[in-house]
């Protein structure tokens, strides 16, 4: 089989002899890089740390790119599948634009410098988690899980949850209970994240042969699966708040978006398939959509709580 050749024994376009900066900044995977920089840049400010602008800039910059490294080592991985899926079709690989070859030593060479770089600039704590990050989700997820168990979001959601640990690591040169619980809180909502994308992106899995939730158990045991996790999220979410290493602010945000989060799914959990093909699964798209909202602003809260309460306030008192 060849670079362009499809599990459907299509071929795709011969790939350009040499690929734009547009196609290299694709296989970064630029919406999932998003949130690992928005996440690692909290874990690293909330760290108890003084933050330091250049060296805080460059860790999160090289966490980015180890994040988008391991983007195009799975974009590598799975240009096979991608080209059968409408979601993926367009990626760089299946759509010619770069060769699997050339997308492996892109990934290689990123993945080695970033992991690197960042140990020299931060600590070789914060490095060994960046590459144990890499290697979990190329080796573990994709490779391994991705194709073999349903399981494969809720073991393989722990790669995506790890920027949080690596910015504290990188501030501070630990892991603490602090980033844990960020950690916590991004690998128990990635199932019900994904999961809600499934219920309406199913056929492109089956087509795939990828053995999602919603291809091997169904859409009601998909539902009911939401359902538990983000009962099990909202627990996760308030362990900030349990250990005080979170504020009103963040307890507030907690609450509200818990609350909505768990009845969302409640009520996702109670549609059957017949409802949902009819308004073109309508509901579940909103919850995918609430799931990315979801996240962001509990994050933007433990920000919002290490401002107020370990910035604004002391100074006033010291005013």
């Amino acid at each position: 089989m060849t670079d362009t050749t499809t599990l459907t024994g299509a071929r795709a376009p011969a790939p350009p002899a040499r690929p734009t900066l547009r196609t290299y900044v694709l296989l970064l995977k630029p919406r999932v890089m998003a949130l690992v920089v928005f996440t690692a840049a909290t874990g690293y400010i909330v760290a108890p740390a003084p933050l330091q602008l250049w060296p805080s800039l460059l860790s999160i910059l090289l966490i980015a790119l180890g994040g988008g490294a391991a983007g195009a080592l799975n974009m590598w991985w799975d240009a096979d599948i991608d080209i059968l899926m409408k979601r993926t079709r367009n990626r760089p690989i299946p759509s010619g634009r770069i060769s699997r070859q050339a997308t492996l030593n892109f990934g290689l060479a990123l993945s080695a410098f970033s992991v690197i770089a960042l140990g020299l600039v931060a600590n070789w704590l914060a490095a060994a988690l960046l590459a144990f990050t890499i290697l979990f989700y190329v080796v573990i997820y994709s490779i391994w899980l991705k194709r073999r168990t349903p399981q494969n979001i809720v073991i393989g959601g722990a790669s995506g949850a790890l920027p949080p640990m690596i910015g504290w690591a990188a501030a501070t040169g630990t892991i603490a209970p602090e980033s844990v619980f960020m950690f916590l809180l991004i690998f128990m909502w990635t199932p019900p994240h994904f999961w809600s994308l499934a219920l309406f992106m199913k056929d492109d899995y089956s087509r795939a042969g990828v053995p999602m939730l919603t291809v091997t158990h169904g859409h009601p045991a998909t539902r009911r699966q939401i359902f538990v996790y983000a009962c099990l999220l909202a627990a996760t979410a308030f362990l900030p708040v349990a250990w005080g290493s979170a504020g009103p602010v963040y307890l507030a945000a907690a609450t509200v978006l818990n609350l909505r989060f768990v009845l969302g799914a409640w009520m996702l959990m109670r549609r059957d398939d017949a409802t949902a093909k009819a308004d073109e699964f309508a509901a579940e798209k909103r919850y995918f959509r609430q799931s990315l909202s979801y996240l962001f602003l509990h994050f933007v809260a433990l920000i919002a709580d290490y401002v107020l309460w370990g910035a604004v306030l002391p100074w006033f008192a010291g005013s």
